[in-house]
């Protein structure tokens, strides 16, 4: 039998108190994912001098690079600690933000995780929240689509995979934080390391198509690389983020 790659979710688990780990614990491959994981990621977060499970984890993905990268704080700190880089395993469509349904992109933009699949056709499924109010904003006459996931097995149509392995990882660390009162863990999604030099280069590479959006994406990318503090991020009536 053969398996389309298809970004969905089966089932949604999404409970909201301490009780979230043993819901999670009901499922047989989330045990599994904590029995193999659990002490390699205490020894991981240890190893960068913050606690597990951290005060709150966030996520960074760069589209270009292929690359997840998981920053932690404890709370006897203001500052994120970079933990580690998880590498994609497939990808598709191109640089430039999610526009409609069907067009294989993955979302650009300022995001948090909002769904758990512990029994997802890809092995363990973390749900992003798109579209957001910007991307409703700025593509309001498309069918924007949605079920968009960092997922194992490395198959997509523009979704995030990484392997089976990394995701009981990072699916393991993501209940854990949730469980521990994190109730909304962000993922911010760029087209690239967002440096003045890689800036222009993609400009140039899409005869600025997407130049404002990537300015203004630019502009979160920035607070946070000067700060390593998360700011509040505001969308505007005409779908531009503001950081504070």
């Amino acid at each position: 039998m053969i398996r389309v790659a298809v970004c969905l979710i089966i089932l949604n688990v999404n409970i909201i108190d301490t009780g979230f780990l043993e819901q999670q614990k009901k499922y047989p491959r989330v045990r599994q994912a904590i029995d193999q994981s659990l002490k390699n990621i205490d020894t991981l977060f240890k190893s960068k001098g913050v606690g597990f499970p951290a005060q709150k984890i966030f996520l960074r993905v760069f589209k270009s690079e292929q690359k997840i990268e998981l920053w932690a704080k404890s709370s006897k700190v203001d500052t994120f600690c970079q933990i580690k880089s998880y590498k994609f395993c497939s990808t598709s469509g191109v640089l430039g933000p999610k526009t409609k349904q069907g067009d294989f992109q993955i979302p650009e933009g300022f995001y948090h995780l909002n769904r758990f699949n512990p029994h997802s056709i890809f092995h363990l499924s973390l749900g992003i929240n798109y579209p957001n109010n910007a991307d409703r904003i700025l593509n309001k006459n498309n069918n924007l689509g949605g079920d968009i996931f960092i997922h194992g097995d490395c198959v997509t149509i523009g979704c995030i995979p990484i392997t089976n392995a990394l995701i009981k990882e990072l699916y393991v660390i993501a209940v854990y934080s949730k469980n521990s009162g994190q109730s909304k863990i962000p993922v911010h999604i760029y087209p690239a390391k967002m440096s003045q030099i890689n800036l222009e280069k993609i400009n140039r590479s899409f005869n600025d198509k997407h130049k404002i959006f990537w300015a203004n994406l630019k502009d979160g990318f920035d607070y946070f690389e000067k700060k390593h503090k998360l700011p509040k991020i505001i969308i505007n009536q005409s779908g531009q983020y503001s950081f504070k």
